[in-house]
C-alpha cells in the first residue's frame, strides 16, 4: 500500500505565452496518461525551491531556460491513484533558444480559445478554462513580479 505522502504529488507547471499563443506540450507514450496535453513542468524534487523546479524542468522537458514570475494559479485535483497539488508561474524564455521536444512527445502554440481541441490533462482544464476567460494580459512580467533566473 502506498504511503500518504506517495499519494500527494506537488508539482510546478510554466504558463509560456508568444503574443497570444501559449506553449502546451504533449506527454511521451511511455508516461502515465500517455499523449495527454499539459502546461510544461514537473514534480518538485527535494530540497528544491518550486521556482528552482520548474526552471529544471523546462531545461529538462524543453531545453529552454527561463525566468520565473510570481504564482499565477494554485490548482488541486483528485486522480484515482493520487491527489495532485499544481503551482503555475508565468515564464519567460531567456535568450534566443526554442522550446524543443526533449523529454515530451509534441509542442503546439495554442490561443487558449483553441485548447479545447485538445486532449488536456484533467488537472490542467480548471486553468484552460481561466484563460480562455481572462486571456494572456495578466501573464506579463513586471519589474518587480522577477523570481528566479538561473
Amino acid at each position: 500500500m502506498a504511503s500518504e505522502s506517495d499519494s500527494r504529488k506537488l508539482v510546478v507547471a510554466g504558463l509560456l505565452v508568444r503574443g497570444d499563443k501559449i506553449l502546451i506540450s504533449q506527454r511521451t507514450p511511455e508516461q502515465t496518461m500517455p499523449l495527454k496535453w499539459e502546461f510544461p513542468g514537473g514534480k518538485i524534487e527535494p530540497g528544491e525551491t518550486p521556482e528552482v523546479a520548474l526552471v529544471r524542468e523546462l531545461a529538462e522537458e524543453l531545453g529552454v531556460t527561463v525566468e520565473v514570475g510570481r504564482v499565477y494559479e494554485v490548482l488541486a485535483h483528485s486522480y484515482p491513484d493520487f491527489e495532485l497539488l499544481m503551482l503555475v508561474y508565468p515564464c519567460r524564455i531567456l535568450g534566443s533558444s526554442e522550446p524543443q521536444c526533449r523529454e515530451v512527445a509534441d509542442l503546439a502554440w495554442v490561443q487558449a480559445s483553441e485548447m479545447r481541441q485538445y486532449d488536456i490533462l484533467e488537472a490542467d482544464a480548471p486553468l484552460v478554462t481561466r484563460l480562455i476567460e481572462d486571456g494572456t494580459a495578466g501573464l506579463g512580467f513586471a519589474q518587480d513580479n522577477r523570481v528566479l533566473t538561473l
